[in-house]
């Protein structure tokens, strides 16, 4: 494990009637965490940005923060608005204007230079955003607005700035400093999908981008019954959004790697059968067979995209603690082991494993035991001492509650660790 983590706590947001959100508000939320569980290392480092004024001395503390050796984690509140010359986004700082923009903003850019060159999965920023119209039209056509590169982990809500009124509140971000601060402790993508789930409740909003890694879908909330909710975006190829109540069909993996002499690969991943369908007034398309064919012909980020996007939809119909959205982590989960990103899949599979602790399955279900065993064998094959020092804790855990059924792989999990 890393000794020492950075946090950046970084909100802004224009003075006066230009505020869309009062991002400075979450502040005190997240500066009552423990540092060390902002960073998930033994000991970390905080750095608070309230309202800066010039984007010059905000890059500079980032760039700062981005040479530490050990993780770094971006916790970003604030309004996202459109340079209209050159049509990227920027980050309004306390001084912008739309006159002054290009000189008073951030350029989001700029956040991606400067923690795009960082090794990979040492990085996560989690993000709570207002985007003005032009931003979030442009979001609409091309989700990948946001994308900071391969290597940082981004984590998200954006929300249409409101168009007059009392600025919004980041209660997504608020929700991570409150599931932390309650005692909770599950990987990035489960506190993701609770903050998401608490920030709607709290705050619903018409229409809402979720943001996560291989998922920069915009995400409507659900829409009556006569008038279903628009499909989830799908790139390149369209995809049917599920209109059925019933898990999706299985789907299966080809057989995984060749695994270390001291703990055998697990089975090729089947997902639990699917539940009788519920009356519907149409059957969905089943998407596995194309997600599947993309991953075989190395098309990685389509097959991840569109799995995140069906992913989306059953955490806004089902909620994150569903057998729906647990089957679609651990389909992600494979496919980032097809990918050849094994830290990837690890995490997932620890994220599905919580999942279906929390939906009150038995540690002695075979599906617990199951993506337990693939999150320790895809955990054996992380290259990146670092990142699976970073992993193992989280592994233990799990693996003490949920030994398995081969004989030693807790003993061999902490010899591994040393």
């Amino acid at each position: 494990m890393n000794d020492v983590g950075t946090a950046v706590l970084l909100a802004a947001a224009p003075a006066g009637r230009g505020r869309a959100m009062d991002a400075a508000s979450v502040l005190p939320a997240l500066a009552a965490v423990p540092p060390a569980v902002l960073t998930g290392t033994a000991t970390a480092t905080v750095v608070e940005l309230a309202d800066p004024l010039d984007p010059q001395t905000v890059l500079t503390r980032l760039r700062a923060a981005a040479a530490s050796p050990g993780p770094l984690v971006l916790f970003l509140a604030g309004q996202l608005h459109l340079d209209k010359r050159q049509f990227l986004p920027h980050l309004a700082l306390a001084r912008t204007t739309t006159a002054t923009l290009r000189y008073t903003a951030l350029p989001w850019h700029w956040l991606a230079g400067e923690l795009g060159g960082r090794p990979p999965g040492t990085t996560t920023v989690v993000a709570d955003l207002a985007a003005d119209p032009e931003v979030w039209q442009r979001l609409a056509a091309a989700p990948d607005l946001l994308h900071l590169g391969p290597g940082p982990y981004l984590y998200g809500r954006v929300t249409p700035a409101p168009r007059r009124g009392e600025p919004t509140t980041p209660d997504y971000l608020r929700a991570w400093a409150e599931l932390w601060r309650a005692g909770a402790r599950p990987p990035h993508p489960a506190m993701h999908a609770e903050a998401a789930i608490r920030a709607a409740a709290h705050t619903p909003a018409p229409e809402a981008l979720l943001l996560a890694p291989g998922n920069l879908a915009p995400a409507p909330n659900p829409a009556p019954a006569s008038n279903p909710a628009p499909a989830p975006y799908a790139a390149p190829a369209p995809y049917a959004a599920p209109v059925t109540n019933h898990a999706p069909a299985p789907y299966a993996a080809p057989v995984p790697h060749q695994a270390p002499a001291g703990h055998p690969a697990p089975p090729p991943y089947q997902a639990p059968p699917a539940r009788a369908p519920a009356p519907a007034p149409a059957v969905a398309q089943d998407p596995h067979p194309a997600i599947l064919e993309a991953a075989r012909a190395g098309r990685h980020g389509e097959a991840a995209a569109v799995a995140a996007a069906w992913e989306s939809d059953a955490l806004r119909r089902h909620g994150p603690r569903s057998a729906e959205a647990v089957h679609w982590t651990e389909v992600r989960a494979d496919l980032a082991r097809l990918a050849g990103e094994p830290a990837r899949s690890c995490e997932l599979w620890l994220s599905a494993a919580e999942f279906r602790l929390a939906l009150r399955q038995q540690a002695d279900d075979p599906d617990v035991e199951a993506a337990v065993d693939r999150a320790h064998h895809q955990w054996e094959q992380i290259g990146d001492r670092a990142r699976a020092d970073s992993l193992g804790p989280a592994l233990v855990a799990l693996r003490e509650k949920v030994p398995g059924r081969r004989p030693g792989a807790l003993a061999a999990l902490r010899r591994r660790m040393g």
